[in-house]
């Protein structure tokens, strides 16, 4: 069957991550979580203090840095997931972080730093046979993708969410903390000019606010097997 590439998009918190990783472990696809690189970026950006107290960016500095950042996704021989490490450490803990989720908007909404990142996630799903989530897989980095999948669901299940997964790796915020910087991202997200967060014409939306993780891989198993269905009829046809 051939290899095709498939894109997941959505809001913060949709279960965009978690769906694709479990999507392409079973159906033996690479898996990329594009808004890692970006986190990445944005924790080498606080790191090397090129994001102040004030929460400004020194945008000139950090683009001059750029050549001395390598990112690269390494299979976790115990989940059996891409980490995504940044010059040769393993920051997948590192970048789920409050702080960096309050500041990875900013550095996402950089034209350049988006033009590097595009041009690494086209060139890892080059050959195909990839799940990628993110923000702009399927309107900008593959407009052509074969399944383009836009995920939403409800903002009072999307916050329980992320204070579940903060709560989980010990970090905890109230519900109204978390509600509000998930409100500020997706302004952040849907307003930059840069690749902004829209649902792509082809798109097949998935709302799971009230679907377990199972059916939400049917439902996408479905889109998949009709996708090879219909061109195998359209080859047949030829």
């Amino acid at each position: 069957m051939q290899k095709i590439t498939i894109a997941i998009d959505g809001y913060s918190s949709c279960g965009k991550s978690t769906l694709a990783k479990t999507l392409a472990h079973k159906i033996h696809y690479n898996y990329i979580d594009s808004g890692a690189m970006y986190r990445a970026v944005t924790l080498f950006a606080l790191r090397h203090n090129y994001i102040d107290s004030s929460k400004k960016i020194n945008s000139k500095a950090l683009l001059e840095a750029l050549s001395n950042m390598e990112l690269k996704f390494v299979i976790n021989s115990q989940t059996h997931h891409s980490d995504i490490f940044l010059n040769d450490e393993n920051v997948e803990r590192e970048i789920r972080t409050m702080e960096v989720s309050d500041h990875v908007s900013k550095i996402s909404a950089i034209k350049e730093i988006r033009e590097k990142m595009v041009a690494l996630q086209r060139k890892i799903g080059k050959g195909k046979g990839v799940v990628m989530d993110g923000r702009d897989i399927g309107t900008h980095v593959f407009p052509n993708a074969e399944v383009k999948i836009f995920m939403i669901a409800d903002p009072e299940v999307r916050a329980k969410r992320r204070q579940d997964e903060f709560s989980s790796k010990g970090q905890y915020f109230t519900l109204e903390e978390v509600d509000m910087s998930l409100l500020k991202r997706d302004l952040a997200d849907i307003s930059r000019e840069e690749s902004p967060l829209i649902q792509a014409e082809d798109a097949i939306i998935l709302d799971n606010s009230d679907l377990t993780r199972e059916e939400q891989l049917e439902f996408v198993l479905k889109l998949i097997s009709d996708f090879h269905f219909i061109s195998k009829e359209e080859q047949n046809q030829q």
